[in-house]
């Protein structure tokens, strides 16, 4: 199966350990945020959204211009664009950067950040229309016709477009939500289901239960899994290190205003939150500090140890059939060099070894 790396660019410099400096749009930083993960060997770099962001798909068209090959993750939320707008702009993208796009769908755990673009429909609604915005995004992309759809979010008569995505069938479709309703719209339509960084025990239990909603529809689905590594030349560097970014978040949320916690909306964020409350260290290399400080906001957990021991949790995940990692620091691009100098080569040769001799077993057994 091999091994994927997703990484993250943001239109400016931030993180959780420090603040935005200057203007919400930095061309120079991007431009050398993206070569950065090119250079190190990422496999894909996403670009999120939120209900303040600038514009993510201007950001992805941008930064694939000033990059030569590595493919985007454009993180889009549905129900903000007609689906067949949408499909029309995503398949035009794709055919502009060679096939270089991929989407993250993003349906909203927060009614607070869905309310800044004026969607007021509630959790288990927004479910159902992304899970129609889907079925009318995926017909107008493959269909040769003009067709019809009445249904409960979206009337439509003589949808089709002149423009299709240059990869076959559609642009792959990455999606995430743990709730329910979220899980139903993964099994249908998923390519790639996307965790946060829970526990192996949590993320194996989520990866059956998604293999068994996509089995419902006849279908196979991929994971990928959310890390914030943090990385030592030794254990005791590396845990020194993760304390230092904790002090550093906990000091920038107090300049900031925000209390401690105030767990957000979705059930991603009720996950993380309940391995924190296993303690700070889950599986040996887990760290939920983070996660728990910010009240289970984003892709906050971290893996904490030397190249080699975060290499081998990673292994672990790898191991449950997750064979995708989305990794970012909490310093963005000295770590993204860091991770490909360090991280990434010893992922995959261990991958690598892994499927020799799993390859190896029906010889050995044979002779």
């Amino acid at each position: 199966m091999g091994v994927q790396f997703i990484g993250m660019i943001q239109p400016h410099e931030v993180s959780e350990t420090f603040a935005r400096k200057g203007a919400a749009v930095d061309p120079d930083y991007v431009r050398v945020f993206a070569q950065a993960h090119e250079h190190a060997g990422f496999d894909r770099i996403l670009v999120p959204a939120h209900g303040t962001s600038p514009d993510n798909l201007l950001t992805v068209t941008y930064a694939a211009l000033a990059t030569r090959k590595i493919p985007f993750l454009l993180a889009h939320r549905p129900g903000l664009t007609a689906p067949t707008v949408a499909a029309r702009q995503l398949a035009t993208l794709d055919q502009y950067l060679s096939g270089r796009i991929a989407v993250h769908y993003i349906t909203g755990g927060s009614d607070e950040d869905q309310q800044r673009d004026g969607d007021f429909l509630s959790h288990d609604e927004r479910y159902a229309r992304t899970d129609e915005y889907l079925t009318v995004l995926r017909r107008v992309w493959t269909e040769e016709a003009p067709f019809d759809h009445e249904g409960a979010h979206y009337r439509i008569k003589g949808a089709w477009s002149e423009v299709k995505p240059l990869q076959k069938p559609y642009v792959p479709i990455y999606f995430g939500g743990a709730s329910a309703p979220a899980l139903q719209v993964a099994g249908k339509h998923a390519d790639v289901y996307a965790l946060w960084g829970e526990s192996l025990a949590q993320a194996g239990d989520l990866v059956r239960r998604v293999r068994a909603e996509a089995a419902q529809h006849g279908r196979s689905i991929e994971f990928s899994i959310s890390f914030r590594p943090i990385l030592g030349a030794t254990e005791e560097q590396a845990w020194a290190k993760a304390e230092r970014i904790l002090e550093d978040t906990r000091r920038l949320r107090s300049e900031q205003g925000y209390a401690r916690g105030g767990a957000q909306q979705s059930e991603g964020a009720r996950r993380l939150l309940s391995d924190a409350a296993h303690g700070d260290r889950v599986d040996e290399r887990l760290w939920t500090a983070i996660a728990r400080e910010t009240g289970g906001r984003s892709n906050t957990t971290a893996l904490v140890g030397t190249p080699e021991q975060v290499a081998d949790a990673l292994l672990k995940y790898y191991d449950l059939g997750i064979t995708t990692f989305l990794i970012r620091g909490f310093d963005p691009l000295p770590d993204a060099i860091q991770y490909g100098r360090e991280l990434l080569p010893l992922v995959r040769a261990k991958v690598a070894e892994r499927e020799r001799l799993a390859a190896a077993q029906p010889l050995l057994k044979a002779a």
